[in-house]
């Protein structure tokens, strides 16, 4: 394995011992999820819904066309 593997390997497990322990203490808002919600505009709430302003709807976009970017760009083997 390369240096770049070991500092994924080493990414990967910081993530699972932070998410981890997020997932395990029931705090609200302290997962990766519940802050994309958060960021994103999408949590859902009590509040009544009307309709998402311009800046929430672009920070929705980008959510969305990243992950759709990320989804094609693996499945695809990096040709997008």
């Amino acid at each position: 394995m390369t240096v770049w593997s070991w500092l994924w390997v080493a990414w990967l497990a910081a993530f699972a011992a932070i998410e981890g322990k997020a997932l395990f203490n029931k705090t609200e808002g302290d997962t990766l999820s519940e802050h994309v919600w958060k960021w994103f505009g999408t949590a859902r709430d009590d509040r009544p819904q009307g309709q998402p302003n311009g800046w929430l709807r672009l920070r929705r976009f980008t959510l969305l066309a990243f992950l759709a970017w990320l989804s094609v760009h693996f499945l695809t083997g990096g040709t997008y």
